[in-house]
């Protein structure tokens, strides 16, 4: 049976030339002193403690290129930016930042990255017509990588300072496009969206409308977390955007949004309350109910499926998913004119291939001009509780307050919450 592949400790040697003990780290050969000595065996200990808190690497050497240091840093940011056992979307921004400086740094020595680099790996975002906020932010997660590399002695000691001294860009002097706002999403765009989409998708719409909760408290929300013991009841996701800062979320659910919610409360209480296999049942309910086929011929329910099917309805929503869902709601909400719309038996990368490069682009502006995306009920949401009750509860009910607010704070805040959403629904 073969050994399974799991790292090995390097191991104490002697060797017989010399008489002196070694140990072979990422094929380097380090001689400890003579074999079997207690001094030889304090400095393997020394040596496989700082091998294996660094990652299963030595100190880098004065001549460690940059593509060493960030693959260390991805391997590191890989295992610590972890949320319920997957990677969490912040890894994936970090990858896109370190492209750009191994694209053009890969090959230098680690030591010579310094600010004027940092400035011409912030200019390579500029002309790839980045956004300035997300430019700031991921000259911050490159500085992040450079501090780990201080912290694990990879690179000098005073880089991160040096990298410090680049300042962020600020709104209108520099060539960094702005972005263009993120604005509530009127309810008369809304009302028009929800006759294309599933009864399921169309109810954690109006759930989120109302709660102004963000769109993964919508897809996580379980019976077991939601408190229905008072006249307002209280959700607090079992996992949230801030959890890692320590604070709690709790989102009040008022009488409009107990509506809504109450049907999806009556299943197992692990069980999440908005899935698409159950909107995937109904539709195919929908489908049998409305057939003209008499039941002895065709195909009867069940009969016409695939043993190992590649894809299957999931038990849980995800962001991306809710999202895309919405999208396509829109493309069929707010069609495009000819000839850029979808032809009847046509599909959507045959209307592709039927456009030219110009009609494409002119495709890609209408449906980013009339798609909306659920971030945006939350914003509709902040803004009507800012307008009727101000700005202090609408963070209040966002979940806006400060990560050191005390806890008498935060019960007077939560109150003041249940109280809104009282009226509100």
């Amino acid at each position: 049976m073969p050994r399974p592949a799991t790292p090995r400790v390097p191991s104490y040697r002697r060797h017989k030339p010399t008489g002196q003990a070694v140990v072979t780290i990422n094929g380097r050969d380090i001689y400890l002193g003579k074999w079997n000595s207690a001094a030889s065996k304090d400095e393997y200990d020394r040596l496989i403690a700082e091998f294996l808190a660094n990652g299963r690497r030595l100190q880098s050497d004065a001549d460690a290129t940059v593509v060493e240091v960030l693959n260390a840093y991805r391997k590191f940011a890989e295992n610590y930016y972890r949320k319920d056992g997957r990677v969490t979307s912040e890894y994936g921004c970090i990858l896109e930042s370190l492209k750009i400086v191994r694209e053009l740094y890969g090959r230098k020595i680690a030591n010579d990255f310094g600010p004027l680099a940092l400035k011409a790996v912030r200019q390579r975002m500029v002309d790839k017509g980045w956004s300035r906020g997300h430019i700031n932010k991921s000259i911050g997660r490159i500085r992040r990588c450079f501090k780990w590399a201080v912290e694990n002695e990879l690179v000098r000691r005073d880089m991160y300072h040096g990298l410090m001294a680049v300042s962020g860009l600020r709104k209108g002097r520099s060539e960094a496009r702005e972005p263009d706002p993120v604005l509530p999403v009127d309810d008369a765009t809304v009302q028009a969206t929800l006759p294309h989409l599933t009864p399921i998708v169309a109810d954690m719409i109006r759930f989120q409308r109302i709660t102004g909760c963000r769109p993964q408290d919508v897809c996580n929300l379980r019976p077991c977390d939601v408190d229905t013991s008072g006249e307002v009841w209280l959700y607090r996701p079992s996992t949230h955007k801030t959890e890692h800062h320590g604070r709690e979320r709790v989102i009040p659910i008022g009488p409009k949004g107990q509506d809504i919610l109450r049907p999806y409360l009556l299943r197992e209480k692990e069980t999440h309350c908005f899935r698409p296999v159950d909107s995937e049942r109904k539709r195919r309910e929908e489908l049998h109910a409305s057939r003209s086929t008499s039941l002895s011929c065709g195909n009867r329910p069940g009969t016409n499926r695939k043993r190992k099917p590649k894809r299957l309805a999931g038990v849980q929503y995800t962001t991306f998913s809710y999202r895309r869902a919405i999208h396509r709601a829109c493309d069929l909400a707010f069609p495009p004119p000819e000839p850029l719309s979808q032809r009847d038996g046509e599909t959507k990368s045959q209307r592709v291939d039927r456009l030219t490069d110009k009609q494409r682009a002119e495709l890609e502006k209408w449906q980013s001009d009339h798609r909306w995306s659920p971030n945006r009920l939350r914003h509709s949401a902040g803004t009507e509780i800012r307008k009727r009750f101000g700005l202090e509860a609408a963070q209040v009910i966002l979940g806006h307050a400060s990560a050191d607010v005390t806890q008498v704070y935060a019960e007077r805040d939560l109150q003041k919450a249940v109280e809104i959403m009282r009226e509100v629904g």
